[in-house]
């Protein structure tokens, strides 16, 4: 305490009514991460659960119960440990404001389930559509957490795009020495319970972790305390001691504090907010350019029509007049709409959006 100011370590030692030795650093293990890292990062992952719940349960359409994860370090050799039987893995990796491998872990007797309940069955092979389905339920979970992620580091964080596989424990690799992996209980009513596995490069894991509390207030600010705004004209001392006999009527010291007027909050009407989910697929949008088309309908000829066509050839389309026409992003339908007239172009109006259980239907 050289410069008379005290460390947040210190105040929170102090709120606590602790001590411990300030000169002595804290404890790293050999990944690097100090215990206090894992320990903010451990809070940060606390506060993603209720996301994570509600859009897990969104999707399969059930009642699902998601806990607050227990954490550790790992080696990568050490990475099949505690996995038995074949697993899905969905490798998401941090592609944009954030640098690193990142993976979601289901067993597969809970990941058939998972995606039935998406597909309006109770239990199912894991095919193509399968896996697209739990693929789309990662993609929601990391885009409502890449958003908390870039909020907290002041940038726009996006995943890659989902790479999913059935594999067994022995299969499973990871692009980093050392990796934090988060274990949270889940189920489904009426099925066994079971655990969402998410893995973390360390270094992602630092990354986060230094930006947690940097942007909260210091909770002696008020006090004027060093480290802190000095809002009550406390000047700090040589050995961060405070001159409290400038303290008047109203502060700290003999005097008291004035008595404070309390009076009832009025809070406003709440109006309709974005879902979890919702607000997590528009994350995944932000700042990308995707391919967006409008399907006025199909048909199927044989090569001899086909070859015939010329000027003047009428195709009958699938669509009656007047049916809402397609609108795709990527292919994949995520919105119906209606031929309008602006000046002198097309355009479409929206009148409906498909929902992520839809749009899994669309594709088994």
């Amino acid at each position: 305490m050289s410069d008379g100011s005290l460390s947040q370590d210190e105040i929170d030692a102090l709120l606590q009514g602790s001590s411990m030795d300030f000169d002595e650093a804290p404890a790293v293990d050999e990944s690097g991460l100090s215990a206090k890292a894992k320990m903010d990062f451990t809070s940060f992952l606390n506060n993603t659960v209720s996301s994570k719940e509600a859009n897990l349960g969104g999707m399969v359409g059930e009642s699902l119960s998601l806990k607050a994860p227990s954490i550790e370090v790992i080696k990568s050799s050490e990475l099949a440990v505690g996995f038995e039987g074949s697993l899905v893995e969905i490798k998401m990796d941090y592609s944009e404001g954030l640098k690193g491998s990142h993976s979601y872990i289901f067993n597969e007797s809970f990941a058939s389930v998972m995606a039935g309940k998406m597909m309006g069955q109770s239990e199912v092979e894991l095919n193509e559509a399968a896996l697209s389905a739990l693929e789309e339920a990662a993609n929601t979970i990391a885009g409502s957490s890449s958003t908390s992620i870039g909020e907290l580091l002041g940038v726009t964080v996006m995943n890659s795009p989902g790479q999913t596989a059935v594999m067994s424990g022995s299969e499973l690799t990871f692009a980093s020495d050392f990796i934090l992996k988060a274990t949270f209980p889940v189920e489904i009513e009426g099925s066994e319970p079971s655990n969402l596995v998410e893995l973390f490069d360390i270094s992602v894991v630092r990354e986060i972790a230094s930006h947690i509390g940097s942007s909260e207030p210091d909770p002696l600010a008020s006090l004027g305390m060093p480290g802190g705004s000095d809002t009550m004209g406390m000047p700090s001392q040589g050995g961060g001691q405070m001159d409290m006999g400038q303290m008047g009527t109203g502060q700290m010291g003999g005097q008291g504090f004035n008595q404070a007027n309390v009076s009832s909050v009025q809070f406003p009407n709440l109006t309709p907010q974005l879902s979890a989910g919702e607000q997590g697929n528009i994350g995944l949008l932000m700042d990308v350019y995707m391919e967006m088309t409008v399907e006025l309908g199909r048909t199927k000829r044989v090569i001899k029509d086909i070859l015939g066509m010329g000027e003047g050839t009428i195709i009958e389309l699938d669509k009656l007049a007047g049916e809402p026409v397609d609108i795709l992003v990527n292919h994949k339908l995520i919105a119906k709409g209606e031929v309008v007239v602006i000046d002198e172009n097309f355009g479409v109006r929206v009148t409906e959006i498909i929902s992520p259980m839809d749009r899994v239907s669309e594709i088994t």
